[in-house]
């Protein structure tokens, strides 16, 4: 069903959902068991997390009549939007939530406690909250398409890279398992909450110097001075990038 705008004091969850991927196109509507991967994905919030208000943002009709008939909002967006984040932004500008959780369309086995963590993660003084996890392979930890995360004693972000950080200065870099599990390094997940006010100011920010030099969002937000929560889960996200990553989530379901 489509919505009005309202004012909510509660976060809501909105999954930002459109057809284009380079490596898998059209893969929210590709059948799993009968069903298409966006509506597991929606059943999956709606189940975990029932106590949060959900919405999709999308600019097809193809998703939009799938998610309207399996009785989900849908909150129709422009076509254009250079990212998730914006495309957030116009949502949230009819949805009216004081805060948003950002789920991704292609991660149907999100959890509860991940979802949770998040939106906890804005009860202090962050723009915005999100998410990593322990590292135990030192393969992953030096791979540059695995992003680290560093934070300050309070849980806020110090840096976000696609390099090994901190660095391992004794073993001149070269960190193995026994020196990832004495040290407190993060790999991070792609799950975001955001403060509304900061939703919709966040795309008219210049582009950062290192946003442009390591290709990540989330720097743009600390180069220009907000702070960012990062909460700690044992959980892993499990994706569905690629055609090959189908399987995988077939195996895990009862």
């Amino acid at each position: 069903m489509m919505i009005g705008v309202q004012m909510s004091k509660t976060p809501s969850i909105i999954v930002p959902a459109r057809l284009a991927s380079t490596r898998f196109p059209r893969k929210l509507l590709h059948q799993v068991r009968g069903k298409p991967v966006i509506v597991w994905t929606a059943e999956r919030i709606r189940e975990v997390a029932p106590e949060f208000p959900l919405y999709f943002a999308v600019d097809d009709d193809a998703l939009e009549s799938c998610l309207v008939k399996a009785g989900f909002s849908v909150v129709r967006t422009r076509a254009d939007h250079p990212s998730g984040t914006d495309r957030l932004a116009e949502a949230n500008a009819q949805v009216g939530a004081s805060a948003v959780i950002n789920v991704q369309g292609d991660e149907p086995l999100v959890t509860g406690e991940q979802i949770r963590a998040l939106a906890k993660g804005l009860e202090g003084e962050a723009a915005m909250s999100t998410l990593a996890i322990p590292y135990e392979s030192p393969e992953d930890f030096a791979n540059p398409n695995q992003v680290n995360v560093v934070r300050d004693r309070e849980g806020y972000a110090l840096y976000f890279s696609r390099s090994p950080i901190p660095y391992a200065r004794d073993l001149q870099g070269k960190a193995d398992a026994e020196w990832l599990r004495q040290h407190q390094c993060y790999r991070h997940l792609g799950l975001y909450a955001y403060q509304a006010d900061f939703l919709s100011a966040f795309s008219a920010l210049e582009p950062g110097f290192l946003e442009n030099i390591e290709k990540l969002e989330q720097l743009r937000a600390m180069e220009h001075g907000y702070r960012i929560h990062v909460g700690i889960t044992d959980q892993p996200t499990i994706g569905i990038d690629a055609p090959e990553d189908i399987a995988e989530f077939e195996s895990r379901l009862p």
